[in-house]
């Protein structure tokens, strides 16, 4: 009940407005080096954007379920992108976040503004963790706020893909 319930809130939230190749947002990486998310999305995987903080107590419960996710899907289908919202000032609290729970996906460092998160396409930003899930080609089709399991994000993707295909098949 609860993946049925996160695929159905990941839909409701979306807004009908897409890019081709993402959302481009330039933020840096843990070296100083700016990065643009759209490196990363449409590029032919799901992209899962998982917004973080390092003081978020959820963030810090839940975030093995994201690398979990990656890990197994990385070299098949999707990937995921963690961006945190620490600020370059705080880089060195985001890094030992990242050290401590053994983060394998890539992640920048974006400023604590509501502007620069609402270019994620999903409205205004709400709280951490916030996850926007990507298609292979680049369309926003999820938002959620809050925890999530790995077998919530393989169950969204899975379902939507079975679905898009479903349709193709129809049209």
């Amino acid at each position: 009940m609860v993946s049925r319930r996160f695929w159905l809130i990941l839909i409701l939230l979306v807004p009908l407005v897409t890019w081709a190749g993402g959302p481009s947002i330039v933020l840096k990486d843990f070296t100083g080096k700016d990065r643009n998310v759209n490196e990363f999305i449409g590029k032919g995987k799901w992209v899962v954007v998982v917004v973080w903080a390092y003081d978020c107590h959820v963030c810090n419960e839940e975030i093995h379920y994201v690398n979990a996710f990656h890990e197994a899907r990385k070299d098949k289908d999707a990937i995921v992108l963690g961006v945190s919202i620490d600020g370059y000032d705080l880089k060195e609290s985001a890094k030992a976040f990242v050290d401590k729970h053994s983060l394998r996906f890539t992640n920048l460092i974006a400023e604590p503004e509501q502007e620069v998160m609402m270019k994620f396409g999903a409205g205004p930003f709400i709280g951490t963790p916030t996850y926007y899930v990507y298609t292979p080609n680049g369309e926003l089709v999820g938002q959620n706020v809050g925890a999530v399991t790995k077998q919530e994000l393989d169950d969204f993707i899975n379902n939507y893909t079975a679905e898009s295909e479903a349709g193709d098949k129809e049209g």
